[in-house]
């Protein structure tokens, strides 16, 4: 992937020979300091960019030589997207915001609506499908995103700095809500700068000045849900101090 400005301008290229697969059930995050193609690097995998060179197949489709319309179909429906700004509707219901994705099928409307739901109840928001994003938490309106982003059965899952701005207690459940969903066979891949989230991955590749420099295996990898309940713990302890 290169970028050009003007007819003089020097090619900047944004990756160089990046090459890497990842498997169908796979957890893996991407790392890097900034300026090292990470952001590059999700968009030519979320289909918001093509690379200059080289290809990206995903599920079966060789997605640099799509035209518009397929390019917008893979996106609509092959990847669900999660971003660190949840990107909700502030006006519609969490129900709405999960139906999103499901308005450019031809499904009727009941069986929208009991998709949406079923994803809902999925990430435990059953009980919140009427309210709008002002009334839920941080980790409820990124759980809403997640419904959303698990409501087409996408191919997998793209995350851009998910917990970004979430306190601890809520990252360790959004961290928990995906180590689950790839339990049961959900494949995720995790943009981040935070080692301490790659731990709870099973493959972390790295980035530096638009190269791969490694892709390893997270051989002592982390539960989230284990560390949730020792960080409630030890508030309760730091509280019961206090």
């Amino acid at each position: 992937m290169e970028s050009k400005k003007g007819e003089n301008a020097i090619i900047v290229r944004a990756l160089r020979g990046v090459d890497f697969s990842a498997e169908a059930g796979e957890f893996v995050s991407v790392m890097g300091p900034s300026g090292s193609g990470k952001s590059t690097l999700m968009n030519i995998l979320g289909c918001l960019d093509k690379p200059t060179e080289g290809s990206y197949i995903l599920d079966g489709i060789e997605t640099s030589k799509s035209n518009s319309d397929t390019f917008a179909f893979i996106r609509n429906r092959k990847i669900g997207f999660v971003f660190q700004s949840f990107n909700l509707l502030a006006r519609t219901t969490a129900l709405e915001n999960v139906e999103l994705p499901l308005f450019y099928s031809k499904m009727r409307n009941i069986e929208r609506k009991s998709l949406a739901i079923k994803a809902l109840r999925d990430v435990g928001l059953g009980d919140r499908i009427d309210h709008y994003p002002s009334q839920l938490s941080g980790g409820q309106q990124q759980r809403v995103a997640i419904a959303r982003a698990i409501v087409n059965n996408p191919a997998f899952i793209l995350a851009d700095e998910p917990t970004g701005n979430l306190d601890t207690e809520m990252t360790l459940e959004i961290m928990g809500l995906f180590q689950e969903f790839n339990r049961q066979g959900k494949t995720i891949v995790m943009v981040t700068h935070e080692p301490e989230l790659a731990a709870y991955t099973r493959r972390i590749i790295t980035l530096r000045d638009g190269e791969l420099v490694s892709d390893i295996e997270v051989s002592d990898r982390r539960n989230a849900q284990d560390d949730l309940a020792k960080w409630k713990s030890d508030h309760v302890e730091l509280e019961a101090v206090s």
